[in-house]
């Protein structure tokens, strides 16, 4: 596997640390802990863009504006269509 640079969220700027808030806050309550916890930004995905602030916000906020209970989908639908894109791209997470 390829290493990536992190920054543990115990060392993030102010700038990093609302990035990940900001983001998270987007996010259905159920998802508040993440499944594979590790030292940086809570989840490895989250964690290989703490580099770029600017880019963790906009990538993982865009999942949560998805997500969001306001669309016309029901949650499970959303959900439903979240396994499959993970499915189809063959991801393990």
């Amino acid at each position: 596997m390829t290493w990536i640079r992190t920054v543990p969220l115990a060392e993030a700027d102010e700038k990093l640390r609302k990035a990940v808030e900001a983001e998270q806050q987007l996010y259905p309550k159920e998802y508040a802990q993440p499944v594979h916890p590790d030292d940086a930004a809570g989840a490895s995905i989250v964690a290989s863009h703490t580099l770029i602030p600017e880019a963790l916000y906009h990538a993982f906020a865009t999942f949560g504006s998805l997500m969001s209970p306001e669309l016309p989908l029901s949650r499970r639908q959303h959900e439903m269509i979240a396994t499959m894109v993970s499915l189809t791209n063959r991801c393990v997470y």
